[in-house]
């Protein structure tokens, strides 16, 4: 080898493949402002639509008169559920099982309900014509309050179910009941709590929330009514499933729909679901013959979107006096709002909550959940996590936390005394998941070194006697917070969506010059696909990830894929690609062999190519190999050099993490300082150290908002209170903490590259980890729990109560 010789490790470099901080290739038009979104989607004779909303959170629609609206200079229609019901379309399939109207029929279920849809030139003009639309309004009483809402003189909400005692998750108990859905084993869980010796009880409640993504959900609709084909430009999480529903719902051929998701400002399980915007855009678009173009403002996304959580979990442990846990029961009232909209795998009705074991060895566990309507808008979408995962790790986070308090022991402790262990993988837990791999104690016990963890301790039981003394108004609290997650949806077994099974694809076709185009049926919304995907590829194949061009959100060129939301992409799409790329490797083998005259058995992979062993001097790089593809393949195989893969997973991966919160909170005021801020992660094999870390600051950000302040809140008539962000509280630069990441690496074992997905997670364990620390401060004061969120009037609330005013 010559001194002009690329080493083995400038060849690896050069890859820029897996483990490579690569900078993300997205940023290049992002910095410059030359992303393209749907809003800067413009076509010719294109038109703007705009929703005429209902004042009320529960009323009889007595008329609507549009009359004053069409004389508007520019408004061109009024479409109506009247309208709508000509073409069948009143009503539209949710992802859940249940059916939501488009426009109001009858009645409106929650304040800013669709009403009615204004066609117009413009969007100015749009606006003038909601405004001279007349509806006439009839007041009904309103359900806000979940607990209520089965009481036995509760108001019908939604008179449409009449009669129907069942639905798609089995039997109805009341008219405002949506489901009952149990796992585990009652009778056994009831035996370990009659043995227990020490048990805890408590109602933990996930408030109400919302994505609130950057960009707020549009589309542009545009029916050819030559070729009877509409082309759908829209904020979608996962395309092809828009697809597949508009099809379903409109009646029109599947092949004569094309859906486009262009850049995408943000998404957090927002847009993955079908709203009334999409409908009637193309409606408007097939009666007009125009494009028709829909984008909402901020309120409308935060007080008619699918908003996230609100969970009241009474949540019971039992365990014995020295901590072991023997025992755990749930029970969850789950309000779905006006329709059950919720974004879930199909037979999972509560989502995976039943993770709600977390990290924990126990022995028996029951779960029961009720779902329920209100006057309230309709969702339940994966905000930043899988499915319920983070209501689940909230409840028994919280859960630990507060029997440790109960046995006068420390939370971290408990925590590591009841850990699975390592040898116990693969786990199958009393709520019937299979855990794939983990290491736990290994997590936890790095965390409490880096930061000193009894020393912290020995800091805070100072400050409680200078405190009690009366030499300070500033309460410490230390929260502690290790969460496993479960993502990667999924398995054709359990996990599915309107009947699709929850795989996912990638096709590679690599061109002569070694370059190449992969396409995939994800869908990025600010996660780095373009990066990292190509990282995959260039690990997997030895081509550069800068000569892989990546592809996502277009229906006509994407092979079909379930999309990206709750951390799939990796475990699912990012094995798919990895599958597909080794295709294309088996292939090139093959073209190699048949080149240097040799048996492929006799070839070695080398970073870059392949070489025949024992002569490393006889090799054949991948770059000459795409040339040999389309020259000169082996007599009776097929030129080119491309491949197709669809990944159905055999499980889920469990991701898991170690995170601690050190906050001071003056009780006179309320006002909290989050002092220090640790994450440690470990997502299995690291893709891209730079956008992982990336991802754990956005997650840890939106957990601090949720914890600490960021609340859908209804009066008692059912209006939305922090319909803006003037109230709904969006932490910016000035108020974010500063993080410390760091991190643990478990592979999963039946993952083709190790990956486990990591967006979700820090919004999974961080929100537990902050409201532990609000607990921890307040609980030598006497306090066992207070509820989220934690914003300075609530603990300013919670010193008064616990009488520390003198």
């Amino acid at each position: 080898m010559n001194d002009l010789t690329p080493t083995r490790e400038q060849r690896t470099a050069a890859l820029e493949g897996m483990g490579c901080k690569r900078k993300r290739v997205e940023d290049i038009r992002f910095t410059q402002g030359k992303g393209n979104y749907v809003d800067d989607v413009k076509l010719p004779g294109m038109l703007h639509g705009d929703f005429v909303r209902s004042p009320h959170a529960h009323a009889r629609v007595k008329s609507i008169n549009s009359e004053e609206a069409l004389k508007v200079p520019g408004v061109l229609a009024v479409i109506t559920a009247e309208t709508l019901k000509t073409v069948n379309l009143a009503w539209m399939p949710t992802l859940a099982g249940d059916v939501q109207m488009v426009l109001a029929d009858g009645k409106v279920l929650f304040q800013n309900q669709e009403v009615a849809f204004v066609v117009a030139t413009d969007r100015y003009a749009a606006d003038d014509g909601i405004n001279k639309v007349v509806v006439e309004y009839e007041p009904l009483p309103v359900v806000i309050d979940p607990f209520k809402a089965m009481d036995k003189d509760a108001p019908v909400l939604r008179e449409d179910l009449a009669g129907k005692t069942s639905g798609a998750h089995g039997p109805r108990k009341h008219h405002n009941h949506i489901f009952e859905w149990t796992v585990g084993d009652k009778d056994l869980t009831d035996a370990a709590f009659r043995k227990a010796e020490v048990t805890i009880k408590e109602m933990i409640s996930y408030h109400r929330t919302h994505p609130s993504p950057l960009e707020t959900c549009q589309c542009v609709c545009s029916f050819d009514k030559i070729k009877g084909e509409l082309t759908i430009y829209g904020t979608f999480q996962a395309p092809h499933v828009i697809r597949t529903v508009v099809s379903l719902i409109a009646k029109l051929p599947e092949q004569k729909i094309h859906v486009i998701s262009p850049d995408i400002g943000g998404g957090f399980g927002n847009k993955v679901g079908a709203y009334p915007g999409y409908i009637c855009a193309a409606v408007a678009s097939i009666v007009t013959g125009k494009p028709v173009k829909w984008v909402e403002d901020r309120i409308e996304n935060l007080t008619a979107t699918s908003f996230a959580r609100d969970y009241h979990m009474t949540t019971e442990i039992a365990a014995t006096k020295d901590g072991k846990v023997t025992g755990l029961r749930v029970h969850v009232l789950a309000d779905h709002g006006a329709f059950d909209a919720c974004a879930d795998p199909s037979k999972w009705p509560a989502g995976f909550f039943n993770i709600v074991t977390g990290s924990y060895d126990f022995p028996v566990a029951h779960l029961s959940v009720d779902g329920i309507y209100t006057n309230k808008a309709p969702g339940g979408v994966a905000y930043r996590c899988s499915f319920r995962v983070t209501e689940a790790a909230y409840c028994i986070e919280r859960g630990m936390d507060i029997l440790a308090q109960k046995l006068d022991m420390d939370p971290a402790e408990l925590r590591l005394k009841n850990f699975i262990r390592k040898e116990q993988f693969p786990y199958h837990s009393a709520l019937g998941w299979e855990y794939d791999s983990g290491d736990y104690h290994t997590a936890m016990r790095k965390m409490m070194e880096t930061v000193r963890y009894a020393e912290l301790r020995k800091e805070q039981a100072d400050k409680r006697a200078a405190f009690k003394r009366g030499e300070t108004r500033e309460i410490m609290g230390v929260g502690v917070s290790f969460f496993t997650e479960i993502v990667g949806a999924g398995p054709s077994k359990n996990c599915d969506i309107l009947g699709i099974a929850m795989f996912d694809s990638c096709e590679i076709r690599m061109h002569p010059t070694g370059a190449g185009i992969a396409r995939m049926g994800t869908k990025s919304q600010g996660q780095g696909h373009e990066t990292t995907w190509a990282q995959i590829i260039a690990t997997e194949i030895g081509i550069p990830a800068d000569n892989i061009m990546v592809e996502e959100g277009n229906t006509d060129t994407a092979p079909y894929g379930l999309g990206t939301y709750g951390s799939r992409s990796t475990p699912v799409a990012g094995a798919a690609i990895a599958m597909a790329a080794r295709k294309i490797k088996a292939k090139a083998q093959m073209i190699a062999a048949y080149k240097l005259e040799v048996h492929e058995d006799d070839l070695e992979w080398d970073i870059d190519g392949f070489r025949v062993k024992g002569l490393p001097e006889k090799s054949m790089s991948m770059k000459d190999i795409c040339w040999a593809a389309y020259n000169s393949v082996p007599p009776g195989m097929e030129p080119g050099l491309e491949a197709v893969s669809y990944y159905d997973p055999p499980n889920m991966t469990y991701p898991f993490g170690a995170y601690i919160c050190v906050m001071d909170i003056d009780v006179d005021t309320g006002v909290y300082k989050v002092r220090r801020f640790y994450a440690l992660d470990d997502c299995g094999t690291r893709i891209n150290p730079m956008i992982i870390e990336g991802q754990v600051h956005g997650g840890l950000t939106e957990a601090f908002a949720i914890a600490m302040g960021q609340e859908i809140r209804y009066d008692d008539t059912g209006n939305v209170v922090t319909g803006s962000f003037m109230d709904f509280f969006m932490p910016t630069a000035v108020e974010t903490p500063h993080w410390e990441t760091d991190f643990t690496v478990t592979p999963s074992p039946h993952h083709p590259i190790g990956a486990k997905g990591v967006g979700e997670s820090p919004n999974v364990g961080g929100v537990p980890a902050f409201s532990n620390a609000v607990n921890d401060a307040f609980s030598f004061l006497g306090s066992t729990h207070i509820q989220m969120p934690h914003d300075y009037w609530r603990n300013w609330r919670a010193a008064k109560n616990l009488g520390v005013f003198a």
